[in-house]
């Protein structure tokens, strides 16, 4: 059931505030694109923010801001998954400002050939370091045609993180150059670089299977989660949802390929490979922007 039609079961039309309820669902329903604000609602309706905030949550269990959020995520859910819409539309039909609002970096991205992706990292070259994050050290992994790796360690285990994520690509060449990485850092953990002018680069390093789940995950928008099954279906694989889950915990780029957004059977918080902490964390972040 959809944010619009579990609210109009669950407010029924009693008591003074009721049209005070039902004018601001309606008008919210029809002109989400607009995004409109508490003062703009409350001046349509010739009331104090301040009331209709407490109004409108005594009766629906959620500010207007939140049931706006939950219809304008409605509805960008509708037009990637069902009409297939890109990111940058998508964002623009629903009355975003721009994709960064709807996919917090607007990645752009591409995948090594099965060929590449056999020869285990065979003539790649991948340049490295770790950087500070609000999420702990962030180890950084890039190539010349974007970033390939994104991990996560609490400090003292550094060796292991990078053990961890260079024997993924065994026969690359690995060599520490922060300087190469720097810039990726600042792109990823400064929202105020967050630009749909300039995407991220990723490059996808896996299996055919591997890559459509990632590929899927990119479409989670900020502030929302999915389960191993709504992947599972996006895929067009709806029973696999063990071998879903596996390639979620192989993501090699955590956080821009939003593995977090990933949840269990019943939207249960499963395991993370970088820490369940660690995915509150993400998601407490971004819900905090969302």
């Amino acid at each position: 059931m959809n944010a619009i039609a579990q609210l109009k079961r669950d407010i029924t039309p009693q008591g003074q505030d009721y049209e005070t309820v039902r004018r601001v669902i309606e008008l919210i329903t029809e002109e989400y694109r607009d995004q409109p604000s508490l003062e703009m609602l409350a001046d349509r309706l010739s009331q104090s923010p301040t009331q209709l905030q407490k109004t409108f949550t005594r009766w629906a269990g959620l500010s207007p801001k939140a049931f706006l959020q939950a219809v304008t995520l409605d509805h960008a859910k509708r037009l990637l998954r069902q009409e297939d819409l890109p990111l940058l539309e998508t964002s623009f039909e629903v009355g975003l400002s721009g994709p960064s609002r709807l996919h917090d970096l607007f990645v752009t991205h591409e995948a090594m050939s099965p060929g590449e992706w056999k020869a285990r990292g065979s003539g790649l070259v991948m340049r490295y370091s770790f950087h500070i994050s609000p999420f702990g050290l962030a180890l950084i992994m890039v190539t010349d045609r974007g970033l390939a790796g994104l991990a996560f360690s609490d400090s003292g285990n550094e060796r292991a993180c990078l053990e961890d994520m260079t024997c993924r690509w065994p026969n690359a060449q690995f060599i520490e150059d922060s300087q190469a990485t720097a810039p990726y850092a600042a792109r990823i953990f400064e929202r105020s670089n967050w630009s749909s002018d300039q995407p991220l680069r990723v490059v996808l390093i896996g299996s055919d299977f591997q890559l459509r789940v990632w590929e899927s995950l990119l479409k989670i928008p900020m502030g929302r989660a999915v389960t191993y099954s709504d992947i599972a279906s996006d895929i067009g694989q709806p029973t696999a949802m063990r071998a879903v889950g596996a390639a979620v915990g192989r993501n090699p780029i955590s956080f821009v390929v939003p593995c977090h957004r990933a949840l269990g059977k019943n939207g249960q918080l499963t395991g993370y490979h970088w820490g369940l902490t660690r995915k509150r964390a993400m998601l407490g972040w971004e819900a905090g922007d969302a």
